[in-house]
């Protein structure tokens, strides 16, 4: 059985990955057996989550994981799209991935009260004496990570701008549909409903937080998703 490896629930949030909620999500869709484990940084192809074991050699990143159950499974996530509406598709998973998820990164690590109760949970396996340097030492690490992605480079404000931007257009393109390309989810569907509901988590005060909660339709999203792929975790809107 294919093994999925991950960070686990946190913060009310089936991972505190949205790429591994992305993978839960597509392995659903696939309608692929599976179980989940605890990752090993130290095993983890990539140097991060998620990955699988699927009777070969563990296999990193979400995008190649999602063509690996295309590929093995004979699963087409994008069936009934157009070529426009693939390339539409795509265009939010880079959005999703490659900018708004940054937003997030920088609420959740640089914001202190957000780091207290959020990422610094990460940590508590560590040992307690060498802890307080672990955790300075990858706070500084996704620091630079930030700004060598580019978004670190701005200011609190203007990362708000930016997240703000990313969701009134995730938003206006879904407009009254249930799914973002219609009435049933597509591969992209995966990526952007994760990174939605992580936007709208309230375990964080977060900029990236309310404008997500500005947008009536993206709750509505997050909460059909929900009841979907993890009924076990639907909110009361």
């Amino acid at each position: 059985m294919l093994t999925l490896f991950g960070g686990g629930p946190m913060f009310g949030l089936p991972d505190g990955s949205p790429f591994v909620t992305k993978v839960h999500v597509l392995l659903k869709m696939a309608d692929v057996p599976y179980r989940f484990e605890k990752a090993n940084f130290r095993k983890a192809p990539k140097g991060k989550i998620p990955y699988i074991g699927d009777g070969g050699p563990l296999l990193g990143d979400s995008t190649f994981i999602r063509r690996h159950l295309e590929t093995k499974y004979n699963t087409d996530f994008d069936k009934g799209l157009s070529a426009p509406e693939k390339a539409a598709a795509w265009a939010f998973e880079r959005l999703a991935e490659d900018h708004l998820y940054w937003a997030m990164v920088h609420d959740s690590w640089m914001i202190d009260g957000n780091f207290d109760k959020g990422p610094k949970q990460f940590f508590n396996d560590a040992p307690a004496p060498l802890r307080p340097l672990i955790v300075a030492m990858v706070r500084r690490q996704v620091r630079g990570n930030l700004k060598g992605q580019g978004l670190g480079r701005h200011s609190a404000a203007e990362i708000a701008q930016f997240a703000q931007r990313d969701l009134a257009a995730i938003s206006e393109y879904l407009g009254p549909k249930d799914w973002l390309m219609g009435a049933e989810p597509c591969g992209a569907d995966a990526t952007v409903w994760a990174m939605v509901l992580s936007c709208l988590c309230p375990h964080f005060d977060a900029p990236v937080r309310s404008a997500a909660e500005s947008h009536g339709n993206l709750k509505a999203y997050r909460d059909r998703g929900l009841a979907r792929w993890f009924p076990e975790l639907a909110l009361d809107s």
